[in-house]
């Protein structure tokens, strides 16, 4: 794909929050952002076997594992609604070692497979992007001041963060 055609193209960005980050861990939560400023997020309630909790992560995105026994989707309901409304899209994540693996964790706990091509964010990136990235997320966070760190307002921090970069990196080009 050539620069200025990749530079047009917005991508549909995911988010998964965790119930912590090493072994045991699995997804809670799940939400993305689309280029069309629509976005999707919901809890996911635990299968059985999902016991890990880790006390620091829930610090982080602020979901007692109370709240996903009382408004969580089962792992089979999340499954399917992200393939009818993903199908054949490709997405992006940012920490894609650790969301690849809770995907996967929730795909083959009820025997699925993703509709959709899970793809890491810096396959977008440009030098000039990625040189820009840490600064310019910063000052998107401090822009939108979401006030949770939840799924789908992360996956439209890192949207707005590939946007800006992009404008600022063609503005460089055009200087």
């Amino acid at each position: 794909m050539s620069g200025a055609r990749q530079a047009m193209t917005l991508p549909i960005i995911i988010d998964i929050e965790a119930s912590g980050f090493g072994k045991g861990s699995y997804p809670i939560e799940i939400g993305y952002f689309m280029p069309d400023g629509s976005s999707f997020c919901t809890l996911i309630r635990p299968e059985p076997g999902w016991t890990h909790w880790d006390s620091s992560a829930e610090a982080v995105h602020g979901i007692a594992r109370e709240q996903l026994a009382s408004y969580g989707k089962s792992a089979v309901e999340v499954c399917l609604a992200l393939n009818r409304s993903l199908r054949g899209q490709r997405v992006y994540c940012d920490a894609w070692s650790y969301d690849y693996v809770w995907l996967s964790l929730m795909y083959d706990a009820v025997d699925l497979v993703p509709s959709f091509e899970f793809r890491d964010i810096r396959e977008l990136l440009s030098e000039c992007e990625k040189t820009l990235w840490h600064a310019t997320r910063a000052a998107v966070e401090v822009r939108l001041a979401l006030r949770r760190h939840r799924a789908s307002g992360d996956a439209r921090t890192l949207f707005e963060t590939l946007l800006e970069a992009r404008q600022q990196c063609a503005g460089d080009l055009i200087v």
